[in-house]
């Protein structure tokens, strides 16, 4: 047998003058005969109307291959990784850059430069909180400062990343051990946690936090109960994702190691927006103000908005690079399954921190954006619950859900995009037009239409959010802190904690996600693999999804 094999022309779906699609990555070896033990080399029932499927000869003997009459006994089982073309070539081998390989550089360095401003100010705000901190340490509840955030605000954040950490371990625990019941586990308790949460608030007349979490609930039980029907397709991918990850890379280290990174930042995140009250907030009780000067309000308020969007976008820069590190790792169990490459994970990484770096910096930089302005339309519609105002909250209240739906949107190009720029390097509008027409023109957007994981593993977030912020709510209020004498901090607060929750969670579930949209990206680019070299998964998806053939075959 000849030796790997480099380079190998695309089907005629690529080669079609009215698509101007990068070609897939070539599988880097050439197939022995496949072997007849029962499975292999039999003639399929297929559980569908339609004709079997067409027939590809790369190779496979016989000059065709089908998909065998249904799963391996003992469920998912890797193919082997030997003798099928020498020794495996290496990731960058198989999935090699496009030219030029640095793209979208001046995002990266915008991107460094708000890292820089960050730790800038940072360093700053937690100089002149050291400087002052007998008067913020008085006692557990910081009772000689009277004026804004203190020492108490710290030990209340440490609470909330202690329980953002622990619930989103064992989210991902339950993900593994329990696939089927996961995605039913997840609405329900993400349903009660957040009415719990409306219901407690109510009850101690917090009227404008409840109103809203109880909104959140009403929203997401109608979606959970419409979409019920499209559950045993979700739990397939999710079950294909997990079988992987157990087997090829590096995926719950990234996502462990992730989840660390993330966690450390929020710590640092909550430490310099308590700094930054203590050193520029205008009180006459405010040593720091005295000592050195340059306090006003408008100054608080520029400082919060500025480390607030750093703080997305520095976390969303993570998210996604994790996410284009995972690509790396099911793009080449999809198409080099066979002869899976060598330093997949290292490879991957280093690809995401040098030649794509622009490019994720930029997709982040839109989410960070929209997820500011989002928060801020969440704040005044707190104050204007607060104040009374039923016109100003309810009007607040759909600008948020606009701005939510363009989050989404972008959220969804972003996710199919950095598949793209994973293997291929390229830059990010290109890769973004390019895999969403490629997905179009495949019919794959009806699957991931069909696919819940998304939403499912949003909802864990939120429910970890969810969480955080009732904790941080009921420290509010049985601790008394003097600064929060009349309340005015609360909202505050609980919406910070509500974040934390949320990004380190959506930090650790990122790997889940990534393996199942990189599929569903390789689909688009080459359906031949998945019935060739998949045949297994082809045949569930059919048997829970009979539509699946339609795109296939587009």
């Amino acid at each position: 047998m000849s030796g790997p094999q480099y380079g190998a022309q695309p089907g005629g779906y690529y080669n079609n003058n009215n698509n101007n699609y990068p070609p897939p990555p070539p599988n880097s070896y050439q197939m022995n005969p496949m072997p007849t033990d029962g499975n292999y080399g039999q003639q399929p029932q297929y559980g569908y109307g339609g004709p079997p499927p067409q027939q590809y000869g790369n190779g496979y003997g016989d000059g065709g291959y089908a998909p065998p009459q249904g799963p391996p006994p003992n469920g998912y089982k890797p193919p082997p990784t030997d003798g099928y073309g020498g020794p495996p070539p290496s990731y960058d081998e198989v999935f090699k850059v496009q030219k030029p390989k640095y793209n979208d550089w001046w995002a990266g360095l915008l991107f460094l430069a708000t890292v820089a401003g960050f730790v800038a100010v940072s360093a700053i705000s937690i100089h002149g909180y050291a400087d002052n901190r007998s008067q913020n340490n008085g006692s557990l509840n910081g009772q000689r400062n009277t004026f804004g955030l203190t020492t108490h605000t710290i030990y209340l954040f440490v609470w909330v990343l202690i329980c953002a950490i622990v619930l989103s371990y064992a989210y991902m625990w339950m993900a593994r051990k329990f696939t089927k019941q996961f995605i039913y586990a997840t609405g329900i308790l993400n349903i009660v946690m957040g009415l719990v949460t409306a219901l407690y608030m109510l009850s101690r007349k917090y009227w404008s936090g409840g109103i809203v979490f109880l909104i959140f609930v009403v929203l997401q039980a109608l979606f959970f109960w419409s979409c019920r029907s499209r559950i045993p397709f979700s739990t397939l991918m999710l079950q294909t994702a997990i079988d992987v990850s157990k087997v090829h890379g590096h995926v719950y280290l990234v996502s462990a190691v992730g989840g660390v990174i993330g966690t450390l930042f929020a710590a640092y995140w909550a430490i310099t927006l308590v700094a930054v009250y203590v050193k520029f907030e205008p009180d006459p009780n405010n040593a720091a103000c005295r000592n050195a000067g340059g306090c006003s309000s408008g100054k608080v308020i520029g400082l919060i908005v500025f480390i607030t969007f750093a703080g997305y976008w520095i976390s969303e820069w993570l998210k996604n690079t994790i996410h284009t590190t995972v690509a790396g790792i099911y793009g080449s169990w999809y198409f080099n399954s066979r002869n899976y490459p060598t330093k997949v994970t290292r490879g991957a990484l280093k690809r995401s921190l040098t030649y794509s770096f622009g490019s994720i910096s930029l997709g982040s930089l839109f989410i960070a954006i929209i997820n500011l302005i989002r928060q801020l339309a969440q704040a005044a519609q707190q104050n204007a619950a607060q104040e009374g105002d039923i016109l100003g909250t309810i009007l607040w209240c759909i600008f948020g859900c606009l701005i939510g739906i363009l989050d989404w949107l972008v959220e969804f190009i972003n996710r199919y995009a950095f598949c793209h720029i994973a293997l291929y390097g390229k830059a990010y509008f290109a890769a973004a037009k390019d895999t969403w027409k490629m997905v179009k023109d495949r019919g794959i957007d009806a699957l991931i239409n069909e696919c819940l994981i998304g939403p499912v593993l949003t909802f864990g977030a939120t429910f970890v959010a969810y969480a955080c912020g009732l904790i941080a709510y009921l420290y509010m209020v049985y601790t008394k802190p003097a600064y929060n004498d009349g309340g005015g901090f609360t909202p505050v607060v609980v919406a910070f904690a509500f974040l934390i929750g949320l990004q380190v969670c959506n930090v650790f579930t990122t790997p889940l996600t990534s393996g199942i949209d990189t599929i569903f990206v390789a689909m688009a680019w080459d359906p031949e693999v998945l019935m060739r070299d998949h045949p297994d998964l082809y045949h569930r998806m059919v048997q829970v999804y009979p539509h699946v053939q339609e795109a296939i075959h587009a």
